[in-house]
């Protein structure tokens, strides 16, 4: 039996790093309004932690349409899944510490010193090294460098020297933990080096590319060793680098829009070596997802394109694998649709838009796959302010 639960705060937890850690209000709103995320990646036969009130109903519906096999539990029925394999968003000290306290027995959890090198391996300062892995082997077809500081005066130094560059903490959440440095090392840019020297002992810089398009190639570490490739995702983000949806797709499809850009054979050797690079860092310690976030950028130099092989890695399940899973389980072959995470501080705004959907876009779902329409994919409520939905 397996327990999945719907953490995002998972990475400001671990830059927090204390199990008494408690979230930011959003994020806890985020945690409580998708709580059911989960039923659409979690294995048959396991278990998505969520309340009751509101998710039972949305979910014997979902169970109906397309053949479900997952169940619900509640924070009180936690000692029943004592011997549960827990399957979270991501692991971090606080959530290990909400498991045992909940009746977890401990050896089904992630021992002190685990979650410490989890700590490390979840760091984007892994992306540097990974980046120039990947730019020695494929110098003709991939950009991207990452300078590491560890002090201010190179702070100072490396802004200066790039006119215009991006600053990025080494734990955040999606989107978040990023300085966008347009005018030079002013005043509040030094203040922001300056805590985040202080709460996280460094930080990097990188340049601002001439983006065109967001992917990621995403993997499933087993824990032993070994590292396969689950799939592509294609992703939006908005202007502040946050996550707003993904691109529903076939594998096919997807890695023809890519080859516009980058030769299928070059695409293939960057992920084959990515996988093997995985492996060697992730491969005997970790077990769960990992998604490496890339970008395709416009080189004005050769007026063609480039592939940034790493701009991070997510050591944890992400939206890109819940769009690649969602779109092999459950969308009617052939398809194309968006995947949508959405935040509308006014809940009556969120329903508003939840109903022009659901008259805009009628579903239609044949043999259990999603053929057209609207679908929300956790149940928008009276207290609602996140949703995440499909469109086909």
């Amino acid at each position: 039996m397996e327990l999945y639960l719907f953490n995002p705060d998972s990475d400001l937890a671990l830059a927090n790093n204390e199990a008494n850690y408690i979230a930011p209000a959003s994020a806890r709103r985020m945690a409580q309004d998708m709580a059911l995320l989960p039923i659409w990646y979690a294995a048959p036969g396991s278990a998505v932690l969520a309340p009751s009130a509101y998710n039972a109903d949305f979910l014997k519906r979902m169970r109906e349409l397309f053949g479900l096999q997952v169940q619900l539990a509640t924070e009180p029925e936690l000692p029943d899944y004592a011997e549960a394999r827990i399957v979270p968003w991501g692991w971090n000290p606080a959530i290990r510490r909400f498991f045992l306290k909940g009746g977890v027995r401990e050896d089904r959890l992630p021992s002190p010193q685990l979650l410490a090198e989890y700590r490390l391996l979840s760091s984007r300062l892994q992306a540097v090294a990974v980046t120039r892995c990947m730019a020695d082997r494929y110098p003709e077809c991939t950009c991207g460098e990452h300078t590491l500081l560890n002090n201010i005066a190179d702070c100072e130094r490396t802004v200066n020297a790039m006119h215009a560059c991006l600053l990025k903490v080494p734990w955040s959440g999606s989107g978040k933990g990023l300085n966008w440095c347009l005018h030079g090392f002013t005043k509040p840019v030094s203040n922001w080096c300056e805590r985040v020297l202080r709460e996280q002992g460094g930080l990097t810089a990188e340049p601002i590319y001439n983006k065109v398009k967001d992917f990621a190639l995403e993997f499933y570490s087993d824990g032993q060793g070994e590292v396969r490739f689950a799939g592509y995702s294609v992703f939006s983000t908005n202007e502040h680098g946050a996550y707003t949806g993904n691109l529903l797709a076939s594998d096919g499809q997807i890695e023809e829009s890519i080859a516009c850009c980058l030769p299928l054979e070059k695409l293939t050797g960057i992920r084959e070596a990515l996988r093997a690079e995985l492996a060697s860092i992730y491969g005997n310690t970790y077990t769960g997802y990992l998604g490496v976030d890339m970008m395709v950028c416009r080189s004005d130099k050769e007026n063609g394109y480039r592939v940034h092989p790493c701009v991070e890695i997510n050591m944890r399940m992400n939206m890109g694998v819940v769009a690649r899973l969602f779109y092999d389980r459950f969308v009617a072959p052939g398809s194309k649709g968006c995947f949508a995470v959405e935040y509308v501080p006014d809940n009556e705004t969120l329903r508003a838009r939840h109903e022009q959907d659901m008259h805009d876009y009628p579903l239609m779902v044949e043999q259990g796959r999603l053929a057209s329409g609207y679908l929300p994919l956790v149940p928008v409520t009276g207290k609602s302010c996140y949703r995440a939905y499909v469109r086909i």
